[in-house]
């Protein structure tokens, strides 16, 4: 009887080990998939001041979005959660197409290599950021779905294990399509 019982205890805490370790398991890897966000991200704000100097000089009325663009990438490395860099990210999706829109009017612009080959690194940089945030909710999507089925749920709340944010566009303003109107009819 007393193998019997120490048997199931024994089953029990390897149980408790194995969900243990799993949901750990989980819990990096949305750590690492949101650490490839910030990577293609921080890429996305090395390209930034180039682009920036490079319109600089054919966007003159639309300063305010390049000082904008600037104050978004300083503010980037002081945001703490994942929903202030969302908030982040999302502006300056907003504010980056605003430029791609208004350099769409600039005939010489479009012609210069420079620009071109920015714009085109750019858009590289977008399509791994879309693939980095599409792993990440995958990721996050996994942990809290582990962390909310029985019976891994139990040991989610006796080691406090919490729920993870996806990566989601909030604003209404993000969602739109760039409008610009330069006053000309």
């Amino acid at each position: 009887m007393i193998w019997i019982i120490l048997a199931i205890i024994v089953v029990i805490v390897l149980w408790v080990i194995a969900t243990y370790n799993s949901l750990v398991g989980s819990k990096v890897k949305v750590d690492n998939s949101f650490s490839q966000i910030d990577v293609q991200l921080q890429r996305r704000f090395d390209l930034i001041p180039n682009l920036v100097e490079c319109v600089k000089g054919y966007m003159g009325h639309e300063s305010d979005v390049l000082t904008k663009v600037t104050e978004l990438r300083t503010s980037w490395a002081s945001a703490g959660s994942v929903s202030e860099k969302v908030e982040i990210d999302n502006q300056l999706s907003g504010a980056l197409k605003t430029i791609m829109a208004v350099s769409e009017n600039y005939p010489d612009l479009k012609a210069n290599q420079n620009f071109a080959g920015l714009q085109q690194d750019l858009k590289d940089t977008e399509n791994k950021i879309s693939y980095a945030r599409q792993f990440y909710n995958d990721a996050v999507t996994i942990y809290n779905r582990n962390l909310m089925v029985f019976p891994s749920n139990i040991i989610a709340s006796m080691f406090h294990f919490t729920p993870a944010t996806l990566f989601a566009v909030d604003s209404a303003e993000a969602k739109q399509n760039v409008k610009i109107d330069f006053g000309n009819k």
